[in-house]
C-alpha cells in the first residue's frame, strides 16, 4: 500500500463536501508532478486529505476507489483523475504548524514542496500524522 496526501481549499471543495458526497474524482491538477502523482495511486491506497490556504490542516484520510483515467473536465489528455471516498475524519485536525514543528515530519513533501497538490507520503509520515491527529 502506498500512501499520499491531497490538498484542496476548503471554499473549492471541503472535506465535509466530500462526505457528503461519499465519492469524488480528484480533478483539476495541472502540474506534471502531481499528475505522475495521481498515476501513481492505486485502489486501496490511502490519502491524507488536507485543506489548504485556509486552515492549513489535514483533517481525514480517504482511499483511492479507482485507478487514474482521462481527466473529465478536459478534452487535454495530458491531465487524469483518480476516484477518492472518505474513510474518516481525524479527531483533531493536524496544523501545518503542528507538522512544521514535528521532528519526525521534517523531511514532508507538504513542507519542502509546498506548492504540490498531489504528494507521497512516507508510511511513517501518515503513521505519524494519524497520532497527531488522535
Amino acid at each position: 500500500m502506498n500512501y499520499w496526501l491531497v490538498k484542496s481549499e476548503p471554499f473549492k471543495y471541503s472535506w465535509e463536501k466530500f462526505n457528503e458526497d461519499g465519492r469524488t474524482f480528484w480533478d483539476g491538477v495541472r502540474n506534471y508532478q502531481a499528475r505522475n502523482n495521481l498515476k501513481g495511486m492505486q485502489k486501496g491506497d490511502l490519502v491524507m486529505f488536507y485543506h489548504s490556504n485556509e486552515g492549513k490542516e489535514v483533517v481525514g484520510i480517504a482511499k483511492v476507489v479507482k485507478e487514474f483515467y482521462q481527466d473529465p473536465t478536459t478534452d487535454d489528455a495530458n491531465w487524469v483523475v483518480v476516484d477518492l471516498s472518505p474513510v474518516e475524519a481525524l479527531k483533531k485536525p493536524v496544523t501545518l504548524e503542528q507538522i512544521k514543528a514535528d521532528e519526525r515530519l521534517k523531511d514532508i513533501s507538504l513542507v519542502r514542496q509546498g506548492r504540490l497538490s498531489v504528494m507521497s507520503l512516507k508510511p511513517e509520515e501518515f503513521d505519524r500524522i494519524v497520532e497527531l491527529g488522535s
